[in-house]
């Protein structure tokens, strides 16, 4: 077998992440195609800093990745839920195998293109998304709205976004929730969050 050969054998294996989110050790498996493959990204990081969660808290995680963000709101909320979606059905392959590799039931993962494959009737408390810098504003605003319709009164959504768009979220947020907070602005990452009145 030549170099060549092998060189693609070890990029084909899982890449293991180990990592500490919200206080617990946690372990991912990934891929490369999948965001942030090599360690979990600065902004999921800060999001979770600065995220309160509740012990029987309802959440859902839009564009999962992997899961880091959903699978660390689940182990944190013991008498909750966290639901999980991405669009990529790589993403949630990894997101599965992650739940199950760190033993968290009170999670389910769907392939979805933003809330349509979420079951009609669930609502949430909480909604979180590191939102991808590269997508239309229309994009954002659908998503949003989606959002709205589905957290129940007093429900709280967080986003992570580089900061160069932490002023379209302040605008979209106040004409989509009629509110926005800046939780924190960091160099490169914003975290900011609506609340459904």
């Amino acid at each position: 077998m030549n170099s060549k050969t092998t060189d693609l054998d070890k990029l084909r294996q899982d890449i293991i992440i180990q990592d500490q989110l919200l206080g617990r050790p946690m372990t991912f498996h990934t891929t490369w195609g999948l965001f942030s493959p090599k360690a979990i990204d600065a902004g999921t990081h800060l999001l979770l800093r600065h995220l309160e969660i509740r012990p029987n808290e309802k959440a859902i995680d839009l564009g999962c990745g992997y899961g880091p963000l959903g699978l660390a709101i689940a182990s944190s909320a013991p008498g909750g839920h966290c639901t999980l979606v991405d669009k990529d059905f790589v993403a949630v392959d990894y997101a599965r195998k992650n739940a199950a590799l760190n033993g968290i039931q009170n999670a389910e993962i769907f392939l979805s293109n933003g809330l349509d494959q979420v079951p009609g009737k669930q609502t949430f408390t909480l909604a979180v998304t590191n939102l991808p810098a590269k997508t239309g504003k229309e994009h954002y605003y659908l998503f949003f709205n989606d959002i709205k319709d589905r957290l129940e009164p007093g429900g709280r959504f967080y986003v992570v976004v580089i900061t160069g768009l932490r002023q379209f979220i302040a605008r979209s947020f106040k004409e989509v929730f009629g509110n926005h907070e800046k939780i924190k602005q960091g160099k490169r990452y914003t975290v900011a969050m609506a609340v459904k009145q």
